[in-house]
C-alpha cells in the first residue's frame, strides 16, 4: 500500500532536516579540524595479538604462554591505540592483571590435563571486552545517558557471568550510542568512537565501541547486543565477525535499556570477534542452557547447502517499502523512547531539547532527540499494526519456507561502507538492511570480505532459517578462508 501524500511530505521533510543537520555537523567538524584526521593505528607487531581466542586459550592451558603476558600485551595495545579510536571507555587493567596472575598460579598448582581444563574453562585467560550497556561488576552502566552517568554495576549480566565462568578476563567496557538507539556510537558521557581504518568514519552502533576495539586488536572477543543491527553494523563497518543468534537462545538479562513488550522479540545478545572460529564456542558459552535449541555440533557440508542472494532491497527515495512496514511492526507494546531518555523519571520534552541542542545546552544527542520527536509524530493504532504484522508474517513465512534447514541467504549489510561521521543523520533508515532480520526473527552472521580501494571494510550478512545458526557460522568460516577475514588496520 503506497504511503499517503501527507506521509510522503512528512518523511521528505524529516529527511531534509536530517540532511541539513548533517551538513552543519560536517561543516563544524571541518572547521574544528578532526583530531588524528590523518592517522590510523600502527599495525600489530606483537604475535600474541594475532591469535584467536581459541588459540590463546589452548596455549595458556598447555602452559606454553603465560596468561599475564597475554593480558599485558593487550593492555599495551590499548594504551597505544585507544586514545585514537575511543572504543574502550573504562579500563579494569589492575583487576585483569590480578585475574591473569590467578590463572597462571592455578595452572602451576594443578596438573589437570588439557581436555579437563578445556571442558571447565574453554576461554581460560582470554581477554574480553563488554559493551557498556551490559552490567560488568564495578563498571559504569549508563548506555551513554547523562542521567545514569553515576550508575555502577553491582553484578554481572548473565552472558558476562557465563564468559567469566568460562575463564575470560574482561579488560574494560566499550562505547555505545545513547540508549543504544542509533548507528553512530557517540554520546555526551564518553564522546565519539572512531573507525580504526579511517578515523574520520563511523564505527556503527550501537555496539560500535566493541566493533572498533576488536578491529584495532585491542581485544579478541566481545559482547554485543542487536535489536536492529547493533551487532552487525559495527561488525561490518569495522571488518570483524558478529552473530545475531536465533531469538530466545542467549539471555538478555542484565543490560540497559532492557527490551520489553513487543521489543523482546527483536533484541538479541551475541558474540563479536576477529576470528570466525571463536563464534560457535562463544555462542555455546553465552547461551547457557539455551544452546540445546541449536545444532552447533552438527557437521555442515557446504556443497549440500542451497544459496540465495539479493544485491539490494529495491530502494526508494526514502526507504524500502517492505523494510518500513517491518520496522513499524516493531511498535507492538514498546516502552516509549522519550521515557527512556528521562530514565523513567523527569519528563523530557523533545522539542524543547531540540531548541536547547541548537544552543549547545542539551544533555542529549541529536539522534536521540530526533527519535523522540519522530515517536510523537508516528501515531500508531491496532488497525495499522495488524496490516504491518500481516506483511511481516507473510515475508517471514516465505523466507522460512525458501531456506528450510539447508539454505542460506546472502544479503547486503548496509547500502554503503562505513560513512563519515554525522552522515547517518542524513540516512536514518539505512539500518533497515539489518533491522529486517530482527523483525523476522532469523539468525544472521556478519562476515568481513576484505577492504575496498579506500581501505574500508567490506562484508556480507549470511542468514538462515530459525535455529539454524550452525549454517551461518559454517559459512562464516568458509568466507574467512576464502576472503582472508579480518585485516589489521594500518596495513592498507
Amino acid at each position: 500500500m503506497a504511503p499517503s501524500f501527507t506521509a510522503r511530505i512528512q518523511l521528505f521533510l524529516l529527511r531534509a532536516l536530517g540532511f541539513l543537520i548533517g551538513l552543519v555537523g560536517r561543516a563544524a567538524l571541518a572547521l574544528r579540524g578532526p583530531k588524528f584526521a590523518s592517522k590510523t593505528p600502527r599495525p600489530v607487531t606483537e604475535p600474541l595479538l594475532l591469535l584467536s581466542g581459541m588459540q590463546l586459550a589452548k596455549l595458556i592451558r598447555q602452559r606454553k604462554v603465560k596468561c599475564i603476558d597475554v593480558v599485558q600485551a593487550y593492555i599495551n595495545r590499548i594504551k597505544d591505540v585507544n586514545p585514537m579510536i575511543n572504543g574502550i571507555v573504562k579500563y579494569r587493567f589492575e583487576e585483569a592483571m590480578k585475574e591473569a596472575h590467578a590463572v597462571d598460579q592455578k595452572l602451576a598448582e594443578k596438573q589437570e590435563d588439557e581436555a579437563t581444563l578445556e571442558n571447565k574453562w574453554p576461554f581460560l585467560g582470554v581477554p574480553l571486552t563488554v559493551k557498556e550497556a551490559f552490567q560488568l561488576q564495578g563498571m559504569p552502566n549508563s548506555s551513554g545517558l547523562m542521567n545514569r552517568r553515576n550508575a555502577i554495576s553491582k553484578t554481572d549480566a548473565t552472558v558476562v557471568a557465563l564468559l567469566k565462568e568460562a575463564g575470560a578476563i574482561p579488560l574494560g567496557i566499550t562505547n555505545c550510542s545513547e540508549l543504544c538507539m542509533w548507528y553512530e556510537s557517540s554520546n555526551k558521557i564518553y564522546g565519539r568512537s572512531n573507525n580504526p581504518y579511517d578515523l574520520q568514519h563511523i564505527v556503527g552502533g550501537s555496539s560500535g565501541g566493541e566493533g572498533c576495539t576488536l578491529a584495532a586488536a585491542c581485544s579478541v572477543i566481545g559482547v554485543g547486543s542487536d535489536i536492529g543491527g547493533s551487532i552487525r553494523m559495527p561488525a561490518f563497518f569495522n571488518g570483524i565477525f558478529g552473530h545475531k543468534p536465533s531469538p530466545g537462545v542467549v539471555p538478555n538479562k542484565g543490560q540497559f535499556p532492557m527490551a520489553v513488550g513487543g521489543q523482546e522479540l527483536f533484541q538479541c545478545t551475541g558474540p563479536m570477534c576477529r576470528y570466525a572460529e571463536d563464534l560457535a564456542p562463544m555462542l555455546k558459552v553465552m547461551a547457557g542452557p539455551g544452546i540445546k535449541r541449536l545444532k552447533l555440533d552438527t557437521k555442515v557440508h557446504l556443497k549440500d547447502l542451497k544459496f540465495y542472494w539479493m544485491e539490494h532491497d529495491g530502494g526508494s527515495f526514502l526507504m524500502s517499502k517492505v523494510d518500513q512496514d517491518l520496522i513499524l511492526a516493531q511498535k507492538k507494546e514498546p516502552v516509549k523512547f522519550v521515557d527512556l531518555l528521562g530514565d523513567h523519571g523527569k519528563h523530557v520534552n523533545p522539542l524543547w531539547e531540540l531548541i536547547k541542542w541548537c544552543l549547545g545546552l542539551s544533555v542529549y544527542t541529536i539522534p536521540s532527540i530526533g527519535l523522540a520527536l519522530l515517536e510523537e509524530k508516528l501515531k500508531y493504532n491496532n488497525e495499522k499494526y495488524q496490516k504491518f504484522k500481516a506483511v511481516e508474517e507473510s515475508l517471514r513465512k516465505e523466507l522460512v519456507e525458501m531456506l528450510g534447514d539447508d539454505g542460506v541467504f546472502l544479503y547486503p549489510s548496509h547500502p554503503t561502507v562505513a560513512p563519515k561521521h554525522h552522515v547517518p543523520l542524513t540516512r536514518p533508515f539505512n539500518f533497515a538492511y539489518t533491522g529486517v532480520f530482527n523483525a523476522l526473527g532469523l539468525p544472521v552472521t556478519q562476515c568481513p570480505l576484505g577492504l575496498n580501494v579506500k581501505g574500508l571494510p567490506l562484508g556480507i550478512q549470511v542468514v538462515a532459517g530459525p535455529f539454524n545458526d550452525h549454517l551461518t557460522l559454517a559459512v562464516a568460516q568458509y568466507l574467512e578462508k576464502t576472503f582472508g577475514g579480518w585485516v589489521c588496520p594500518g596495513k592498507f
